[in-house]
């Protein structure tokens, strides 16, 4: 009973199996073994999987995606337009300096094509506008004096006024008067405006690749003055008609110059930087940004004032202004060969090779011990003093053979694994048959293909 009592769990003896069976696993050294199968059905469909993976790089990553080459997109860009010519309303004659806002010349710039110009402004009371919310009125009491509106034109005095034009009554505001629905004027500017000129100048920057290029041509003849742009025979002439752009984004321009809109000029750049700067060359598209069939945000139309003084007093001109506006959009993508190209085809590929890579280089004297051979192929032990030979078939040290030269090379992960198995004499074993044919053991130790394998 005592006996039974002392002996050990079931469960303790299985876990020190376990724990031996792991210890012993971890000194295991596995190597891959290639079994060739030689069968005509399966080597047909390995071979046809093989081209479909070859085909798959080779056309669709390499000549579809070009994946060979470095990218970089959004290139750095400037662009500076100006615009040009004059047009006519019902009642005065509109120069540039008046229908483009703002006039810097940036990349998104207005061309006014219809106004509505409220005049004679000035400080005092006037009637509301109908379109103002709780604006109508039938005696004083329907209007609060103080309270201002937020979509309105002013504060309210508490008086209820008959409107501009009929029979309506609004309640009576302090602000600009008259408001703008009370004595606005229309105008058009459109009829002339298809023939405005803009020149749109801009010039791109790649810093990954140091490049950079623009859009106009380098010509000192003045071609600038009397060039407009054409894909086909004047694509370094950026000089563009507005009606010309209207028309390339599929627009009406009779009624985009009445209710207003937003056409985009996109510069694309998209350059193989391997080939010539001449064949880097901007594509230009057009079209029109703003939703332009959403009713309730349909046009497009700003507001601003011009001031001046009548007898002492400020006045000034309220106009809400129609226009098209131009927005210069650039993007691209410059391309060029990575680096592996260099260290492979071009001609100073060594000196690449030399810059990317470390040489590690293994002794030429066996160290006697294939384990310390491999921790000093895997960088786990100092390496002897050793010195790389140069060229694998000329021995050193003067009587060395070429078997104990061993070439330099860059140690890494191989390829393929080895088909051949060498056994290793176990060194617990006392000299036997095997101990008169060390030249075999030796040979095995200083091949570098044999080490670079294992």
């Amino acid at each position: 009973m005592a006996a039974a009592e002392s002996k050990p769990p079931a469960g303790a003896a299985a876990a020190r199996r376990l724990a031996r069976s792991c210890w012993s696993a971890f000194w295991d050294y596995e190597t891959p073994k290639v079994i060739v199968v030689r069968n005509r059905q399966l080597g047909v469909v390995y071979r046809v999987v093989q081209l479909l993976i070859l085909l798959y790089f080779v056309w669709y990553v390499f000549i579809v995606q070009k994946s060979y080459q470095d990218r970089e997109t959004g290139p750095e860009s400037s662009v500076i337009t100006k615009v040009k010519g004059i047009t006519s309303s019902e009642h005065k004659v509109w120069d540039v300096e008046e229908y483009v806002k703002p006039p810097e010349g940036g990349s998104v710039f207005s061309i006014i094509t219809r106004i509505e110009a409220t005049p004679s402004q000035a400080q005092g009371t006037c009637p509301e506008s109908t379109r103002v919310t709780n604006a109508t009125c039938h005696s004083d009491e329907d209007c609060v004096a103080g309270e201002l509106d937020m979509l309105g034109n002013g504060v309210r005095t508490g008086r209820c006024v008959p409107y501009y034009h009929g029979d309506s009554k609004t309640c009576e505001v302090f602000g600009w008067c008259p408001v703008e629905d009370g004595a606005s004027v229309s105008q058009f500017l459109g009829k002339m405006a298809p023939n405005f000129t803009i020149l749109i100048k801009n010039s791109i920057h790649y810093p990954k690749f140091q490049f950079s290029k623009g859009n106009i041509e380098m010509r000192k003849d003045g071609y600038l003055k009397h060039c407009l742009f054409d894909e086909a025979s004047h694509l370094y002439c950026p000089i563009f008609r507005l009606g010309f752009i209207v028309e390339q984004a599929g627009e009406n321009f009779t009624e985009l110059a009445r209710t207003g809109g937003v056409i985009g000029v996109i510069i694309n750049w998209d350059c193989d930087l391997d080939l010539p700067a001449s064949n880097c060359n901007p594509k230009y598209s057009f079209r029109r940004l703003d939703p332009k069939h959403t009713p309730a945000s349909s046009g497009y139309n700003f507001r601003f004032a011009k001031y001046y003084m009548i007898n002492g007093s400020t006045t000034r001109t309220l106009i809400k202004a129609y226009g098209i506006r131009i927005d210069v959009i650039v993007h691209g993508q410059g391309s060029f060969l990575c680096d592996w190209i260099l260290l492979t085809f071009m001609n100073k590929n060594k000196v690449y090779s030399h810059k990317k890579f470390d040489k590690v280089c293994t002794p030429q004297h066996s160290p006697g011990s294939w384990p310390v051979t491999l921790a000093l192929v895997l960088g786990q032990a100092p390496p002897p003093p050793c010195t790389c030979s140069t060229d694998p078939g000329r021995p050193q040290n003067g009587g060395q053979s070429q078997a104990q030269a061993v070439p330099p090379s860059r140690l890494g992960p191989t390829s393929a694994p080895s088909e051949q198995m060498v056994d290793t004499p176990d060194r617990g074993a006392g000299p036997g048959p095997g101990a008169s044919a060390p030249p075999q053991q030796d040979s095995t130790l200083t091949d570098p293909r044999g080490l670079a394998q294992l």
